[in-house]
């Protein structure tokens, strides 16, 4: 297995989908961008660019489980999104559990000054990304 130096996190959603960066040398991450989706599938013009841009060794997918732990209805969409980003870029993908990162995110937002408005205006899918992505490096090379 080649070695994984740069990471591309997507925080997945029907509507939005975040995307962040991380480097396993720093274990740190950062948003990127939010895409649009249209019930779940992104414009996949817009997802290639950025792997050709980054040129990540891996992809972790945000898996959205419920507080207990089990898996949602949107887990098994995050999945497939995981298993269509592997098939498309034949690259490693990994999930892992999101839980509170959204809500994490909106309190980094309004720490940064963000207004509270709507979603719309004020989206947090990047942000949410950068936490989930932190959270893989933080558990995988400890950072």
């Amino acid at each position: 297995m080649a070695e994984v130096r740069l990471l591309l996190g997507f925080d997945y959603g029907t509507k939005q989908i975040g995307v962040a960066v991380g480097q396993v040398i720093t274990g740190q991450a950062r948003e990127l961008c939010t895409l649009r989706a249209q019930d779940g599938i992104p414009d996949w013009a817009q997802v290639e660019k950025l792997i050709k841009e980054w040129k990540p060794d891996a992809i972790v997918v945000g898996l959205p489980l419920n507080m207990d732990g089990t898996p949602s209805e949107m887990s098994a969409r995050a999945q497939k999104f995981a298993n269509r980003l592997h098939g498309r870029y034949n690259l490693p993908v990994h999930t892992h559990d999101e839980r509170l990162t959204t809500f994490e995110a909106k309190g980094e937002r309004m720490a940064r000054g963000g207004q509270r408005g709507t979603y719309r205006d004020n989206p947090v899918d990047a942000i949410a990304a950068a936490l989930l992505l932190q959270g893989w490096l933080e558990a995988n090379t400890g950072h």
